[in-house]
């Protein structure tokens, strides 16, 4: 990120589409996101191109590939998705190599996980070009 970025890289205009987002997950994330575009975050009934998915994921969610799929379906193809999955020892913990493996069977790549809240991890995927 550069210094511009606001957290998750999200920037002034960006349209971010929330995914998996439950009463589990950080507002802090959601409101810093939300003050870095200048606007709020869409849902999943939002359906025009988005620039930044926030996946909220779990490890009894389902199929992460499955989720990654769909979480393309209106991405920018310039644009990223972040999986936020709950830190090793909270309930949903998804195992590094869940993530690892998932991206590549999706057609995307992952490049990097960070600490984005105090309970969540984010690590971000982006395409394959």
């Amino acid at each position: 990120m550069t210094r511009s970025d606001g957290l998750l890289g999200v920037r002034k205009d960006h349209v971010v589409q929330l995914l998996g987002y439950d009463t589990d997950c950080d507002d802090t994330v959601v409101a810093a996101v939300a003050d870095a575009a200048g606007v709020d975050p869409v849902n999943e009934d939002h359906d025009d191109v988005v620039d930044v998915v926030l996946l909220w994921w779990r490890d009894d969610d389902g199929d992460l590939v499955d989720a990654l799929l769909d979480a393309t379906t209106l991405l920018d193809e310039r644009g990223q998705i972040w999986v936020l999955t709950p830190k090793l020892g909270r309930d949903g913990h998804v195992e590094p190599e869940d993530l690892s493996e998932a991206g590549p069977t999706s057609g995307l790549r992952s490049t990097g996980t960070i600490d984005a809240a105090t309970d969540w991890n984010a690590t971000r995927f982006v395409g394959r070009s």
